[in-house]
């Protein structure tokens, strides 16, 4: 089409193009458009299904932040299985006592980081353009329901459990994300980095260690909570690394958050001294990880 766009003036054979010329190649310009969205080749409706469905998956990987959510599943079944005493424990009790811990945290987790980008929205349009919300793929409102269903189906599927530590661990997941993300009196404690760093490291640690090893313990094994060493070493190793998350995370974004105002460590202290003593709070974790 673009061919004879551009060449529907030029000269055939010598002779000016006549107005009859013009016309029969303009009635060829349509009439080839026409017949090419009749006549589509066979399995082009499959493609473009294809193409729509990667698109929203990659949409969704954006929106959950994915490789957090694949370690955050890690990390729940590694403090699961440290409340395993013998073989037999591992039945299809344990299997569905897990699934009812995972499948509440998932949507508080996903509540979390829609939250989080709905009020980083002006930022992430400086920082992290790719974010769904900031490139324009999912409207604000869209978002703000996604995010207010997420946290209900959290709740009432945490309720329905019953299951204590389960039950606090989404309290605290809450309290936490909410309080460091939402921009009102006395919140917004992503402002500053003690705020964030007192907020979110023990959420964090709650959620994926401690509260799934109580939950196995106390709920689906129906056993007496003792802390082994194993959990212990695993908090404590794990604080190290969630800590060094935190501070690493704003080094790249330090142009959004000084345009919003935010008195990040990064921004006070500079990205190469951050950096560098996320190294060595990494090196001390696991110094200390191969003595003991």
């Amino acid at each position: 089409m673009q061919h004879n766009w551009k060449h529907s003036y030029r000269c055939i054979d010598g002779v000016s193009t006549t107005t009859n010329d013009k016309s029969r190649t303009k009635f060829y310009i349509n009439a080839t458009s026409a017949q090419s969205h009749e006549s589509e080749p066979e399995g082009y409706g499959t493609q473009s299904i294809w193409k729509s469905t990667k698109d929203i998956m990659h949409t969704l990987q954006k929106l959950s932040v994915f490789y957090y959510f694949i370690s955050l599943l890690m990390g729940m079944l590694s403090s699961s299985l440290l409340a395993v005493e013998n073989l037999s424990d591992i039945s299809p009790k344990f299997f569905v006592g897990l699934l009812k811990y995972i499948i509440p945290i998932i949507f508080v987790y996903l509540y979390a980081m829609i939250i989080n980008q709905l009020a980083d929205l002006e930022i992430d349009k400086v920082n992290k353009t790719y974010r769904p919300f900031a490139s324009g793929k999912i409207s604000y409102k869209t978002g703000a329901i996604i995010s207010i269903s997420c946290l209900i189906m959290s709740f009432g599927l945490g309720w329905m459990t019953r299951s204590k530590p389960l039950l606090w661990c989404l309290i605290i997941s809450f309290v936490a994300t909410t309080g460091y993300s939402i921009n009102l009196p006395l919140l917004r404690w992503k402002k500053s980095t003690i705020p964030t760093l007192v907020s979110n490291v023990p959420a964090m640690v709650t959620s994926t260690y401690v509260a799934p090893f109580l939950h196995m313990k106390t709920y689906v094994f129906e056993k007496t909570t003792i802390f082994s060493r194993s959990i212990v070493f695993t908090t404590i190793v794990m604080s190290f690394y969630y800590l060094v998350i935190m501070l690493m995370k704003d080094i790249p974004d330090i142009e959004g958050d000084k345009a919003a105002g935010l008195r990040t460590l990064s921004i006070r202290l500079g990205p190469k001294r951050v950096f560098w003593l996320c190294v060595s709070l990494l090196e001390i974790a696991y110094g200390v990880a191969i003595i003991m």
